[in-house]
């Protein structure tokens, strides 16, 4: 039961993401009238984050509900096989209907809002700043869960890092980082079989993710190994 109310909850999050989103882009670009000026990129930049930490609470919210199917595929990766088979087989799945209904009611109810991301570069660079970007996500929201902070001020952080990483390459591949909103889009379109999409919005991310949980758990390898050492120490001087 615990794991359906999760399925549902990932399919209205990255619903919500997408549809929401959308309609608060086209509020801030066209109605707002906000160019590229430095104050404005602020304004943007500081809506964004406000947006993204919401959406964070609601995950919290929803007891774990998410939007992108890189985060919860390296909490997949990081558990058991069980837990990645309901992550790849039941999660993913719900985040990418959910979000192409989204798309849907986007486009049916205010098509002027329906803007997805373009692909402004080769495919060799885009995955590469996909990959990249997705990457350092990644580090960002593992090592996070590794520092002693409160709930908040994490939320604050990685809310913060993904609006700048997005901003870094939304005029090149528009700072997506994630397959499901990318797919939605792409479907829409009847572009979500292409070979520039595939390897950019879904191939590179991935395996930046799955390069993020193995650098992630390469690192905290040694303070598993310290931690155990100390155990044991304190066991014999017992």
């Amino acid at each position: 039961m615990a794991r359906f109310r999760l399925v549902v909850s990932d399919f209205f999050v990255s619903f919500l993401w997408v549809w929401s989103g959308s309609i608060l882009r086209y509020l801030a670009y066209g109605i707002l009238g906000l160019g590229m000026h430095p104050i404005a990129l602020m304004i943007k930049g500081s809506f964004a984050v406000v947006y993204v930490y919401c959406f964070s609470w609601l995950g919290k919210a929803t007891k774990g509900g998410s939007y992108n199917p890189l985060i919860v595929l390296c909490y997949g990766i990081s558990g058991n096989f069980s837990g990645f088979l309901f992550t790849v087989c039941g999660r993913i799945p719900a985040q990418v209907i959910g979000s192409i209904i989204g798309v849907w009611l986007t486009n049916t109810t205010s098509a002027a809002a329906a803007h997805g991301p373009h692909l402004n570069v080769d495919v060799h660079r885009g995955a590469l700043i996909e990959g990249l970007l997705t990457f350092f996500i990644v580090l960002v929201s593992l090592g996070l869960k590794k520092v002693p902070k409160s709930s908040s001020m994490k939320r604050w952080i990685s809310s913060t890092s993904k609006v700048i990483f997005h901003i870094l390459a939304c005029d090149m591949t528009g700072g997506i980082m994630n397959p499901a909103t990318a797919f939605a889009w792409a479907y829409a379109q009847g572009k979500h079989l292409t070979h520039e999409h595939l390897c950019v919005y879904w191939l590179a991310p991935m395996e930046g993710t799955l390069l993020g949980v193995w650098t992630c758990n390469l690192f905290d390898r040694p303070q598993k190994q310290r931690r155990h050492c100390r155990k044991e120490t304190r066991i014999k001087s017992a």
